[in-house]
């Protein structure tokens, strides 16, 4: 499946990135920090990034005139999940913020727990409220747009998150069904009883 493909090209990359030598390192992802905001494509310094281990069915076709058309749907997502990688790092060199099974509801959920008093739920977190225009969104630049602030709240709580799993989610989600299904999942996520204890869910099932 092509999601698939796109989960192991990000892990790869991922991996990749965090076996360099700390000074190459901090270099690639302060590069990859510059294409926060950006589309695929903008900045000729970051086609490597999210293109080489991407197959090249997956890229975005050429018309008939040659010129290339809009950004594919596998590179948008290649392309956000790298360079919101890279956003969530900065100021970490020990610890890599990508870590397998945090996804992105079970993440938000411990954010909203995070900035309520003990007198509040959850639920009552201005968090969900950003997470909901998330989820709504209806073009990839303002998918960009919302996941930024999201990741950026990550940082400052220390809260990890499954980057090629997100991967996966926003190459489905620009597509009808597949949106209703990752809208369902992190909702599912989200709301799922020990969303902040995967292990435990793990030897459950």
């Amino acid at each position: 499946m092509k999601t698939d493909v796109i989960r192991d090209c990000v892990a790869r990359q991922l991996s990749g990135l965090w076996n360099l030598p700390k000074p190459q390192r901090r270099a690639q992802l302060a590069e990859l920090r510059r294409g926060v905001g950006h589309q695929p494509g903008d900045l000729p310094a970051l086609w490597g990034s999210f293109l080489s281990e991407l197959p090249k069915e997956l890229w975005g076709k050429e018309n008939t005139t040659g010129e290339c058309r809009e950004p594919s749907e596998a590179e948008w997502a290649v392309y956000l999940a790298l360079t919101l990688y890279a956003l969530h790092q900065q100021g970490e060199e020990n610890v890599s913020m990508n870590e397998k099974g945090c996804t992105l509801g079970r993440a938000v959920r411990q954010l909203a727990q995070n900035s309520v008093t003990a007198a509040q739920d959850w639920t009552e977190s201005s968090v969900l409220r950003r997470f909901n225009a998330l989820a709504t969104a209806d073009s990839m630049p303002e998918v960009s747009h919302h996941l930024r602030g999201m990741i950026q709240l990550l940082r400052r709580d220390g809260l990890k998150l499954d980057y090629p799993q997100l991967a996966a989610e926003l190459y489905q989600f620009q597509f009808p069904e597949g949106a209703a299904n990752v809208r369902l999942q992190w909702g599912r996520d989200l709301y799922r009883m020990n969303a902040d204890t995967p292990e435990t869910e793990e030897k459950e099932n």
